[in-house]
């Protein structure tokens, strides 16, 4: 029989992934459809970079010009489909993608996945997801600003955000503190991961482009896996100190 010990996941490199393997082959089907969904979902986002100049409608030696007003017709289609592209990547692509990130969180727990939790966010929390998301741009692209190395630091320290908002509940502000908080001494485990994670997603598309789901699945399921650690560590010390 198996004990807390020896289920209990390590808040490091190995530990996170270790764990991301076991949650893959065991939910591996629920968890594919998740990440599916999620490409398939975001997938509108990436088709809306379209940059086409609508100024280029002009008279032509007093003759209209047909072949730029056409270009310009098709340059405002696509300032509209960008704007919209705008919206729904800032307005509904956090609610699926923190919806999936509570599903892995809930897989790392042992907790059957449930596809109604990838739409969660529309009924609960709406307006602290996307807040929570439009504060954590914010955060890293200044960050960014100030010649890079910051903002690879604010994205680290602000990896668990997301998990957060969902699984505690917390609101945009509480979520970027705690996850501060929690990230102290686990920053470059966090950002040695994200580098593999590419690596194994880059490992994943070459292998036939369908390899690159379960590549998702195992590097979703090993950053749910440290958060559960983190949190699980963090607890315990509370307890000591009390």
């Amino acid at each position: 029989m198996e004990t807390n010990e020896q289920n209990k996941i390590l808040p490091t490199f190995s530990g996170s992934f270790s764990n991301g393997w076991k949650v893959l082959n065991k939910y591996f089907l629920a968890l594919l459809l998740v990440v599916i969904a999620l490409g398939v979902l975001v997938a509108p986002f990436q088709a809306g970079k379209i940059n086409i100049n609508p100024g280029c409608m002009h008279w032509n030696n007093g003759h209209f010009d047909f072949f730029n007003a056409g270009l310009a017709a098709l340059g405002m289609f696509a300032l509209v489909i960008g704007i919209f592209a705008v919206a729904y990547s800032l307005l509904v692509v956090p609610i699926f993608e923190f919806g999936a990130n509570l599903i892995f969180v809930h897989a790392v727990r042992d907790i059957k996945p449930q596809f109604e939790t990838f739409i969660k966010g529309f009924k609960e929390n709406y307006l602290h997801i996307v807040l929570a998301n439009l504060l954590t741009i914010a955060l890293v692209m200044m960050g960014f600003i100030f010649l890079i190395i910051p903002g690879i630091i604010i994205a680290c320290r602000l990896a668990f955000v997301s998990y957060l908002v969902m699984d505690k509940k917390m609101d945009p502000i509480q979520a970027v503190e705690e996850s501060w908080k929690l990230t102290k001494g686990h920053a470059w485990t966090i950002f040695f991961m994200a580098i593999v994670s590419f690596f194994i997603c880059l490992l994943g598309l070459i292998m036939c482009f369908v390899g690159i789901f379960p590549a998702m699945i195992w590097v979703k399921s090993s950053f749910a896996s440290l958060y559960e650690a983190v949190l699980v560590e963090k607890n315990a010390q509370s307890v000591l100190t009390e």
